[in-house]
């Protein structure tokens, strides 16, 4: 797997139509098709052509039902397209024959090849706030956003630990579970009461945003 972060992802040794137009715009060279979230077109030059993107009668349940996958559209044609979200970070991966789990609110864009489905995170119980994510697989490019520049943790140097709602993606590949901490919810993370860490073992990576999302109001006394 390859991936922009490390800044050693050689495009003129893999197909290079995903380039950062820069950190905060993806830039695709469209000859075909491609799938992206909804809304996160903000310009293109060419001939190309917009459509809904449902997955198929079993995702489209399993979004119902999760709330996990972001809304897709397939765009097909020929010349540039510009995608981004909000003004968030993109990062790329090109898969080679592997697979990636992605958080659905921080999916941005994929090859179509690319197999894709919702699954439950394996060893996360409910009270996880990941439960549910997207993993996608085969070869091709996938572009993730995050909130502000992300970190890429190694989790082949031990024990990895991330908020459950930092963790952007990761290896698919990894062990996971869950971590918590008890009587410590003013300290780790922006919750109350028990805080719940998902648990990563194996080689592989974990990409984690700077934001956990919105800040929970605390009732003042």
């Amino acid at each position: 797997m390859r991936s922009s972060f490390f800044g050693n992802l050689d495009q003129g040794q893999v197909p290079g139509h995903f380039v950062l137009q820069n950190a905060k715009m993806l830039r695709v060279q469209l000859n075909g098709e491609v799938l992206a979230r909804q809304g996160s077109m903000v310009a293109f030059q060419g001939n190309m052509d917009f459509d809904y993107e449902g997955g198929g009668v079993g995702r489209l349940l399993k979004k119902m039902v999760t709330g996990e996958g972001a809304p897709l559209m397939r765009v097909r044609g020929q010349g540039m397209l510009f995608l981004a979200d909000n003004a968030q970070d993109v990062h790329l991966f090109y898969l080679e024959n592997e697979a990636i789990t992605v958080n659905g609110t921080n999916l941005l864009a994929f090859d179509p090849q690319l197999t894709w489905d919702i699954r439950r995170v394996q060893g996360a119980g409910v009270a996880a706030g990941g439960l549910f994510n997207t993993t996608l697989t085969g070869t091709g490019w996938v572009a993730v956003t995050a909130h502000g520049t992300p970190a890429l943790l190694d989790t082949s140097w031990g024990p990895t630990f991330a908020d459950s709602q930092s963790a952007v993606c990761w290896s698919a590949g990894l062990g996971v579970g869950i971590n918590r901490t008890f009587k410590a919810g003013a300290l780790i993370g922006r919750g109350s009461g028990e805080a719940v860490q998902l648990a990563f073992q194996g080689q592989g990576f974990v990409l984690v945003q700077a934001s956990e999302g919105p800040i929970v109001p605390q009732p003042r006394g």
